[in-house]
């Protein structure tokens, strides 16, 4: 007589030799890992920030394991365009995107549609944090962050921003909402040339990120009016927070994170973050990063999830009360 198997039977039977055939290919994947170039895609503009990290990181970890770490610029719609290539690519730990939480924290509230679901990608990685420079063009005579939202409420400021959705533009729409300040927000293609709008007197002022500002306050030719980091900068010890300045609604900080396709195997993951905490911990990265007035972190798994989910729902009531949106 012949047995019938219950259907859930015969698919838990298929389950589990469908992983018993894979467990070997598996396991010879994570110990050859990595077995040819890693691309790290840096999904903002070439020079900035996160092209310096992913490039620092590349480097130490090109001679950690002896393959290839290269980095594939994809700028644009905020890191929308770099995060859905990685999402669609291979969950096979040779496809990394480094970017800034924004993406995936400001851009859900504010686009009307995104290219991938938030599920397809997992923080590998929260790498490193910055606050932001609040400047202004010395013809404003802006000389602190209070003289800005007083003429912010009287006549209006015109503020650059790295783009619709960047932390800058987050950072204007608190500040307009939080102080009563009329902002006119100036979206640029980059932190390079929003600030180069501000050294021109092109805009009055604008939220940015402090790498990009460095060179130009210490020449003088922008005046720095706050942090928006909880602690004061070390490259610039001089400009006060926004909390120390009497706004501490004002605090933001960016977080630089390296994303993976959500299927990425733990192990595969394991093995790259051991490797990156060992880059990060080298006296060379670490002196890149002070000069970029970045701050070493190393969050991973559950902590970085959170850290990403609780400021997602924070930007989110944000986007929601100022109505921020990218048409």
């Amino acid at each position: 007589m012949r047995t019938v198997f219950p259907t859930r039977r015969l698919a838990l039977l298929a389950l589990s030799t469908c992983a018993l055939a894979q467990a070997p290919l598996l396991h010879a994947q994570i110990a050859d890992y990595p077995s040819k170039p890693v691309k790290f895609v840096n999904a903002f503009t070439p020079g900035g920030p996160t092209d310096v990290l992913a490039r620092s990181l590349g480097e130490a970890l090109q001679t950690q394991f002896k393959q290839p770490f290269i980095v594939e610029n994809k700028p644009g719609a905020a890191g929308n365009i770099g995060a859905d290539m990685v999402a669609k690519s291979p969950a096979d730990g040779y496809t990394v995107m480094i970017g800034i939480d924004t993406t995936f924290t400001v851009n859900p509230h504010i686009y009307p549609s995104m290219p991938f679901k938030q599920g397809d990608l997992k923080p590998l990685m929260v790498l490193a944090t910055s606050g932001m420079m609040v400047v202004a063009h010395p013809s404003t005579g802006f000389k602190s962050l209070a003289d800005m939202v007083t003429a912010g409420k009287s006549k209006g400021v015109n503020f650059s921003s790295a783009g619709n959705g960047s932390p800058g533009h987050l950072a204007a729409e608190v500040l307009g909402n939080a102080t009563g300040t009329k902002i006119q927000h100036i979206p640029y293609k980059g932190n390079a040339p929003a600030a180069n709008a501000v050294l021109a007197g092109e805009v009055d002022g604008g939220v940015l990120a402090a790498p990009t500002m460095l060179q130009h306050i210490k020449a003088g030719k922008i005046t720095a009016l706050a942090v928006t980091s909880r602690q004061r900068s070390k490259v610039a010890p001089d400009v006060p927070t926004v909390a120390e300045a009497g706004y501490p609604q004002l605090v933001q900080e960016i977080l630089y994170v390296a994303m993976v396709p959500a299927a990425m195997p733990e192990p595969l993951m394991q093995t790259l973050q051991r490797g990156m905490l060992e880059a990060l911990r080298s006296p060379d990265i670490q002196a890149r990063l002070t000069a970029l007035d970045l701050q070493v972190d190393g969050s991973v798994g559950a902590a970085a999830s959170k850290r990403l989910a609780d400021l997602s729902a924070q930007y989110g009531r944000i986007a929601k009360a100022t109505n921020m949106k990218v048409d």
